[in-house]
């Protein structure tokens, strides 16, 4: 079996991955390339993948789209190692760690509006920091102390984020007493012990934010690697929210050989007449992430 990234990890050292999808509706085929790609990546390192259902946010959700989403990964032989975890069954441990940040004195509580924030330029500039608002209304904003924004990523290399926005004290709570995806998704990667993430290109930023926020609670980080998006030819990403369509459960083997030319694989012509799991067997056996396309976009 051949490793792809000699920079990732030494074969002794304990490899935790995770597919974490929000159950806004079906798999499509950019939530495949991800789903895959993490997989692969798990397996090569003979690591424990773990998916976890980030329901957090229940006015964007679908009914019946967690256990959707969890049948098409099995269909997709796409099998899971623990059992999956629901942000929405989390609520204690996240208020934990923000009551831990509150005694440290690195939250506070603002009232600022979306269109206040981009009125004066749309980087939240720390107005309410020092005005003691009342929990009632208020958003949770970290302290940011560390602002990081550059950092090294196993796929894309060196990475720069906006310098601006990463001094932002970004939301850890909203208004409406909805976790932030910031806070959510760094607490379970902490109980979790999640070592590697493998995702999409579109969470390049957040994840300078989500670094930030690790070493804000004294936690190590896992490492990074960003995939390129499969975008339309009209440049609009993949998305359930942009409609694009459902993945067909019932004759997988075609959109797996799809998502592995998508990565830049050369699978040979006669594995699509192949079994799921030989199609998965061969992709863990030969999928090199060095020969991954670097650039952030695809069309399909």
């Amino acid at each position: 079996m051949q490793i792809p990234d000699k920079r990732s990890l030494t074969l002794n050292t304990c490899y935790r991955g995770r597919f974490a999808p929000s159950p806004s509706g079906p798999l499509h085929f950019g939530s495949l390339v991800t789903a895959l790609a993490s997989f692969i990546h798990a397996k090569q390192h003979q690591g424990t993948w773990l998916v976890r259902i980030e329901d957090i946010d229940p006015p964007r959700e679908q009914q019946g789209a967690s256990q959707h989403i969890l049948n098409t990964l099995e269909a997709f032989g796409l099998h899971w190692d623990d059992s999956v975890l629901y942000q929405s069954q989390q609520s204690e441990r996240y208020n934990d760690t923000l009551a831990d940040l509150f005694n440290q004195k690195l939250t506070y509580y603002c009232q600022c509006t979306r269109a206040e924030i981009k009125a004066k330029g749309g980087v939240y500039q720390g107005q309410c920091k020092n005005k003691r608002h009342h929990e009632n209304n208020s958003a949770i904003r970290l302290v940011n102390h560390f602002a990081i924004h550059e950092y090294q990523d196993l796929i894309q290399g060196d990475i720069t984020c906006n310098k601006n926005l990463a001094k932002e004290d970004f939301i850890l709570k909203r208004k409406d007493g909805l976790y932030a995806y910031q806070l959510a998704v760094v607490a379970d990667d902490i109980e979790q012990n999640i070592s590697h993430i493998i995702r999409g290109c579109d969470l390049l930023e957040p994840t300078a934010r989500q670094l930030t926020l690790f070493r804000t609670l004294e936690k190590p980080a896992p490492q990074f690697g960003h995939i390129p998006l499969a975008v339309t030819e009209n440049g609009y990403k993949l998305s359930k929210q942009n409609k694009a369509p459902a993945l067909d459960l019932t004759n997988p083997q075609p959109t797996l050989i799809a998502v592995l030319k998508f990565l830049g694989q050369v699978p040979p012509d006669d594995l699509i007449n192949y079994s799921v799991n030989d199609i998965i067997t061969w992709a863990i056996e030969n999928v090199l992430f060095t020969t991954l396309p670097q650039q952030r976009e695809i069309q399909l």
